[in-house]
């Protein structure tokens, strides 16, 4: 079981969220396919990534978190 630490709520079980998935930075609509390739596609695998995450039953509020791959420890 995952402790989710809300901004709002403090520590919570991971049962009341909803994971909202990684928080990809998007290119600008006008970038080439290459570039949006880049993004979408050839992401190196990473220790820690981004993710979005909603507190459901809680304060209702929708935040961004680092998760570390590894230890699933949250940072920041």
């Amino acid at each position: 079981v995952l402790l989710i630490p809300c901004p709002n709520c403090g520590e919570r079980d991971e049962r009341e969220f909803h994971y909202g998935g990684n928080a990809i930075r998007y290119p600008e609509l006008g970038e080439t396919k290459a570039v949006w390739h880049g993004v979408l596609q050839q992401r190196e695998c990473a220790e820690t990534i981004r993710e979005f995450w909603y507190h459901q039953s809680g304060c209702e509020c929708w935040f961004e978190i680092s998760r570390n791959l590894t230890t699933h420890e949250f940072e920041g």
